[in-house]
């Protein structure tokens, strides 16, 4: 008798973990399509407000945008002063106007500048005294700035701050890389 009851309660406790189990299971599934449906809306709700908001997209003072985004990053308020601007590889040199640094604007990452010096160093070494991103020093701060950390137009307008302050036309950049010389 003692052994039947045993055997009752021990299918009793699997049959209740197996009720439980699909409970869990349906229970996560609800949540997992819950969560998809934010999701969904939150990304929606983005397209439509940067929709409406691209339309008036532009940038009237370049470097006043620039000086936005560099304050921002480096954690106080400088004023540039563009002192060069260089098309191939694609960098911006400027400095602080009270001298506290310089400051070199690419969108090339740290591993693609290292790997540039690598590559061909024989087709670079005409460029290395002229750009700034060959000669960086080691360990300088480094910052990249996109639409994840910075405004929601960020990459709408970093082509159009990039062109006023160039002149040349970029319409694949995204992201820019701001290093701080101190």
């Amino acid at each position: 008798m003692e052994i039947m009851l045993a055997i009752v309660v021990a299918i009793a406790v699997i049959f209740f973990g197996a009720l439980i189990s699909m409970g869990n299971e349906r229970q996560r599934r609800a949540i997992d399509n819950l969560r998809e449906q934010v999701v969904n809306w939150a990304q929606q709700d983005l397209r439509l407000k940067r929709a409406k908001l691209a339309r008036d997209a532009r940038v009237d003072d370049p470097l006043g945008w620039f000086n936005r985004l560099v304050s921002q990053v480096i954690g106080r308020g400088v004023s540039l002063q563009v002192l060069e601007a260089i098309e191939n590889p694609r960098a911006i040199l400027c400095a602080a106007e009270d001298g506290a640094g310089r400051v070199v604007l690419t969108p090339f990452s740290p591993g693609e500048i290292q790997r540039m010096k690598r590559a061909k160093p024989n087709r670079l070494a005409k460029y290395a005294d002229q750009n700034p991103l060959l000669s960086l020093p080691r360990g300088v701060a480094s910052f990249e700035c996109s639409v994840l950390n910075q405004d929601i137009l960020f990459d709408l307008e970093l082509p159009l701050a990039w062109k006023g302050l160039t002149g040349h036309a970029v319409d694949d950049l995204r992201s820019v890389w701001v290093y701080w010389i101190p």
